[in-house]
Parts: C-alpha cells; sequence; structure tokens
C-alpha cells in the first residue's frame, strides 16, 4: 500500500516531534504525554479542522499488548477516547475474556481524528498522522500488536491483503508480532466471527503467557 506507507518523505511544513520531546529514557507514561501535548493542535491534515477531540490513546503505557484500530468514531470524537461506543464495548468484553482489563492494554487508532461520515481516512491523513502512531508504538514498545479490521491491518502491514486472508496468524511489524483480526464493529453486524477472533485472541494469549479466564 505505497499510497498510505508509513514513512513518507517529510515537507518542510510537516510537524516533526522531536526526540527531545520524548521525556526521559525509561517513562514512558510521561513521553506519551509529551507526545500528546506536542500533536494536540495538529492541523496536519484537513481532519483536523473538523474535529472534536483529538483522540489519542487510553491505557497503559507500559502494556505489552497494543490494540490499533483505524480512526475515531462519533462517540469517541466526542469523549476524546478511543473505542467507547458499541464497539468499544465489545472490544472490552474480548479483554476481559482474554483475563486483562482495558486499563492493562494500550488502544489506539491509526488516525486521531475522526474522517466525516465515519469513511476510511484518506492516504494523506494517513501519511500525516501516521508517524504519531509510529512514535506511541516506539515509546510503549509490546510484546505484540494486535490489528483491528482490515484497515489497521493494512495500514501497518503496507499490504492490500484482505483481513481474511490476513487474520490468524503472526506478521512482524518493526520487530513485534502483530496478529490482525476482525474490528468489534464487524463482530456486531456478525457475531459468527466472534469465534475466529476468539482463536486469534488465543494465539495472543499463548505468545504473551496469559491464561485468559476460566470457562471462556
Amino acid at each position: 500500500m505505497e499510497s498510505i506507507g508509513l514513512d513518507p518523505p517529510q515537507r518542510e511544513d510537516d510537524h516533526v516531534v522531536p526526540a527531545a520531546d520524548m521525556g526521559e529514557e525509561g517513562d514512558p507514561g510521561q513521553a506519551l504525554d509529551n507526545l500528546h501535548k506536542t500533536i494536540s493542535d495538529c492541523h496536519q491534515c484537513p481532519l483536523g479542522d473538523h474535529r472534536t477531540n483529538l483522540v489519542f490513546g487510553t491505557g497503559n503505557p507500559r502494556a505489552d499488548l497494543v490494540f490499533v484500530g483505524e480512526a475515531p468514531g462519533r462517540e469517541e470524537d466526542l469523549q476524546g477516547e478511543p473505542f467507547v461506543g458499541q464497539a468499544g464495548q465489545m472490544l472490552t468484553r474480548i479483554i476481559r475474556a482474554m483475563g486483562l482489563e482495558r486499563a492493562d492494554v494500550y488502544i489506539c487508532n491509526v488516525n486521531k481524528c475522526r474522517p466525516p461520515g465515519n469513511r476510511d481516512p484518506a492516504p494523506l491523513e494517513v501519511q500525516a498522522c501516521s508517524p504519531y502512531l509510529l512514535k506511541q508504538l516506539e515509546i510503549i514498545s509490546p510484546k505484540v500488536i494486535c490489528a483491528l479490521g482490515s484497515f489497521a491491518a493494512r495500514t501497518l502491514l503496507t499490504t492490500e491483503t484482505r483481513i481474511s486472508h490476513l487474520r490468524g496468524r503472526f506478521h512482524t511489524f518493526n520487530g513485534i508480532p502483530l496478529m490482525p483480526t476482525y474490528h468489534p464493529s464487524f463482530l456486531l453486524r456478525n457475531p459468527q466471527a466472534k469465534k475466529e477472533v476468539w482463536k486469534d485472541m488465543q494465539m495472543i494469549m499463548e505468545t504473551m503467557g496469559l491464561p485468559g479466564k476460566t470457562g471462556d
């Protein structure tokens, strides 16, 4: 997916996050806070002109597991937090079935601002925002990344392959195991796919050494 590559050429007016703003070494929480402050007024693409809130990310800055979605929806834009609507409730149930809580993991999106009508972010919008996601992942340095849905998986893996062909096995993103799976909103429309997602989560749990919840 060259048109939405994760390392686009920088223009002179591009908003580059300087290394000096990343907080003291060994403090990912401070580093994420500094990054959030740095990009809080971002207008590198048109999405910034129409947002209610920039939706940065939430969770444990030292998380072993990071979930990456596509972009904020209406509720996320209003509240400034990722995955807080019905899809977010589904994600919370998945996380708890793994024996974890939302506070144990980190949750973010490829894009930090809501696209109009919840459409897919445009290539230039991804080019403008993806360096922030890359910095988040660099700061957190998780053991596993879970890409939620086709858009997140294709963006992180720079591929056009369908999510149905990507899921079910680990891929690698900058040396980190990455598991693509169906987006929670897809599960709301297609509950029969929950079994496939749970298989993906079980592979993540095995890799992370998680026992999960008894009876799930």
